[in-house]
């Protein structure tokens, strides 16, 4: 089965049944839907698909370098936050690199794509007991490893969980008194609206890249889009001309240059979060088969204390796809995530899980 969540086809064909009659736990996508706004602007601008892109995307970085506050030769937009992370990675060429685990599986990959089997790739892994998140004990392994890069996810994939602010300032400080890479991935910090990003402190640093994602919060995976901000104009401009050209389409452009505007479909997003998050998250708590932790985003990460229970497999017999958390370098088979969806198919979820476990 596929590294990444959202993959109903190939599990649709393993059983045998339409993708359509699964209801997909597994991918962390806004259950409201693309914005209608954006919508209206590819259905009335369908004649760009007759005409070639910018291949410098001038507008779409104007855009997003104006949402930052920031140059538009401090973004590069690209093919999601994926195409970003080996455009760093290529970019960087790192020797000895730190990944924390549990996490993205794509930075691992890029890593190991890019290096000829030439990079160290140093495992820094978060436990259970810390409640899997990284503290001050980070910077003293830094220091004893002394890696070129270091990739955290704020909040993390898969445990969804946001490490402290304080902590976060501490390690932007700390690698770029070192020339340390730092690669932070905030593709999920848009559904936590009180958080800070640390794109602010791109003015003061020359080592910090911060990659951000539109495909998770704005339900656009089809077409694919993110973006890279940092402080280093140099390495910005030295990725661009190293992307290949056209990687990203003129509606995928197009809705970038409009999203960030959506105001009322951002407060109608964190409203319904808000919600449905509380919902899932005390309704899978109140499972003595489960151990759930607190929920920052629009996933929720837990354990089953079911020894050899497939809880995956379980739920797919009620047409129901979460993610199992099993290939993630630190975690075992007794570890998923799943989304928050809409306030149906979240009362599908926890009636299929009373079954099961009655059954289990």
């Amino acid at each position: 089965m596929s590294e990444h969540g959202g993959n109903t086809v190939e599990v649709a064909q393993k059983m045998g049944i339409s993708a359509d009659s699964l209801i997909d736990f597994s991918a962390n996508i806004n259950p409201l839907g693309a914005p209608e706004r954006v919508k209206a602007v590819i259905k009335n601008n369908l004649s760009r698909i007759e005409k070639y892109p910018d291949v410098e995307y001038r507008h779409l970085h104007q855009v997003l370098a104006n949402a930052h506050q920031c140059e538009s030769a401090s973004v590069m937009a690209g093919n999601g936050a994926t195409e970003l992370i080996y455009a760093v990675v290529r970019y960087l060429k790192p020797k000895r690199a730190l990944l924390l685990t549990p996490g993205f599986a794509e930075y691992r990959r890029a890593l190991q794509a890019f290096s000829n089997g030439q990079v160290e790739i140093v495992d820094y892994p978060l436990r259970e007991e810390q409640g899997f998140q990284p503290d001050m004990h980070l910077l003293e392994t830094l220091a004893e490893v002394q890696p070129d890069c270091l990739f955290i996810a704020t909040p993390n994939n898969p445990t969804g969980l946001m490490p402290d602010q304080l902590f976060l300032q501490a390690l932007v400080d700390y690698c770029e008194q070192q020339a340390i890479a730092l690669i932070v991935d905030e593709a999920f910090i848009d559904f936590l609206p009180q958080s800070e990003s640390l794109i602010a402190r791109i003015n003061t640093t020359r080592h910090l890249y911060i990659l951000r994602s539109l495909t998770k919060f704005f339900a656009i995976p089809g077409l694919r889009l993110g973006y890279m901000v940092s402080g280093d104009s140099h390495g910005i401009a030295r990725m661009k001309s190293q992307q290949e050209p056209w990687s990203i389409n003129a509606f995928a452009a197009l809705a970038g240059e409009v999203l960030l505007d959506d105001h009322q479909y951002i407060a109608d997003t964190h409203r319904w979060l808000k919600q449905q998050q509380q919902y899932l998250w005390t309704q899978l708590s109140a499972f003595d088969a489960l151990t759930v932790w607190p929920p920052t985003v629009n996933y929720l990460f837990f354990r089953c204390n079911r020894q050899g229970f497939n809880l995956q497999q379980a739920l797919l017999e009620h047409r129901i796809l979460i993610r199992h958390c099993k290939n993630y370098p630190g975690l075992n088979e007794n570890y998923y995530r799943v989304a928050v969806r809409s306030n149906a198919e979240n009362q599908t979820l926890i009636n299929a899980l009373h079954k099961v476990f009655s059954h289990g």
